[in-house]
């Protein structure tokens, strides 16, 4: 049985709390917005980690807590485990607003170039460089589009939903304790680098410092190159474990307590 240590005890009550009551409303009120969304709220910073979008999310934010968690506190101590968690936590939601605030930027620019000349060849562009996934469900649109190209009412249509779908992304919020999660695996990582673990799959063993090189690497090239087919935010996941980096080695360069 997993020995769980009183933060992790009560973070892992807390999130299971929240998951049981957790409805669309509250998503949509507690979630992290975008930074240029009108639904953002400073608070949204630090209440989307204790919301989940379904149960194997949950699930598995909440083993890698109880799995690398209790060692850390017991290791570091209660109040700065808690610190660190949320450290990691809502540094991890800083660099994805930061990143996500820009990919926003871009598509607003195609929205604004698009409401300045809205042709057949500039909404297929749209789609295919901003909406890939609405693509199929276009089509026929697209090919009444293409053969009725001054077609008012088609053009009027055509602007309708490229704001609609610019408006979906700017208001899509961002829930779950994945980048705390990760920034407790990374810590995990760094102080206890040398610790077997055993996988589940593959089952197979393998070093502390090995798993976070692994688990990085997903992440770094999954943001680059899958972000926006995947619908996971890896780069609050790389947030996580950056911010742990830099706190685990300004902790290690102090002589003092950090309380």
């Amino acid at each position: 049985m997993f020995a769980f240590t009183p933060v992790v005890r009560a973070l892992l009550i807390l999130n299971v709390l929240v998951f049981i009551v957790t409805n669309d409303a509250i998503i949509s009120q507690f979630g992290l917005h975008s930074f240029l969304s009108d639904r953002f709220n400073p608070i949204q910073l630090l209440t989307h980690m204790f919301l989940h979008g379904g149960f194997n999310h949950i699930l598995s934010n909440m083993i890698g807590l109880i799995v690398f968690g209790p060692m850390l506190e017991r290791y570091w101590g209660a109040r700065r485990f808690t610190f660190f968690y949320f450290f990691c936590g809502i540094g991890a939601a800083l660099l994805f607003s930061g990143i996500n605030y820009f990919e926003i930027r871009d598509v607003y620019e195609s929205v604004r170039d698009y409401r300045a000349n809205p042709t057949p060849a500039g909404f297929i562009a749209f789609v295919d460089t901003q909406a890939q996934s609405f693509y199929d469900q276009a089509a026929a649109f697209i090919d009444r589009f293409e053969q009725q190209p001054t077609n008012p009412q088609l053009i009027d249509g055509s602007l309708q939903i490229v704001n609609r779908l610019y408006q979906e992304q700017v208001d899509q919020p961002m829930v779950g304790a994945s980048g705390a999660i990760f920034g407790v695996i990374m810590g995990f990582g760094l102080l206890f680098p040398n610790t077997q673990l055993f996988l589940l799959f593959p089952p197979i063993p393998i070093k502390a410092k090995y798993l976070v090189i692994f688990y990085g690497a997903v992440e770094v090239y999954s943001g680059l190159y899958r972000a926006q087919s995947d619908n996971v935010a890896h780069f609050a996941h790389i947030g996580g474990m950056l911010f742990a980096f830099i706190l685990v080695k300004y902790w290690g360069s102090q002589r003092k307590t950090f309380y």
